[in-house]
């Protein structure tokens, strides 16, 4: 059938897209996904929140480079309206060790875009498997 347009994505798929996209290492694709104000929220010791697209633009470079290889590997999702959680383990490698933290991420959708973030994983755990600590 011609004219059909393909449906903007459910809150859940679009939380988890944004979460694959972190796959590329583009920061562009990463930041596609989040609103003007949105805001970054971290709940852990390492962890550095912000507000605002455009700061959020600014860390994400930073961020992919010090994460080499990054991949969220999506546990579970669970959505309520506007409201996704989705359970991760986050793989990467740091200083020549493998690394993979479980953590969960609670999103707040408003408008088919990513408006708040609230991600909790453990900076200890993280520091052990990188060889930190």
């Amino acid at each position: 059938m011609t004219g059909q347009t393909t449906p903007p994505p459910t809150p859940a798929e679009l939380c988890t897209g944004y979460l694959r996209s972190f796959e590329t290492g583009d920061p562009s694709q990463v930041v596609a996904f989040v609103s003007d104000d949105f805001v970054n929220e971290h709940t852990a010791a390492l962890g550095s929140g912000c507000i605002g697209k455009a700061e959020y633009a600014q860390r994400v470079p930073g961020f992919l480079a010090s994460m080499p290889g990054l991949r969220y590997e999506i546990e579970d999702v669970l959505a309520d309206g506007d409201r996704v959680c989705a359970a991760y383990t986050l793989h990467t490698h740091i200083n020549d060790h493998v690394v993979a933290v479980r953590g969960i991420m609670r999103f707040r959708v408003r408008d088919g875009l990513i408006a708040h973030r609230t991600d909790y994983w453990d900076s200890l755990v993280f520091q052990r498997q990188a060889g930190l600590v």
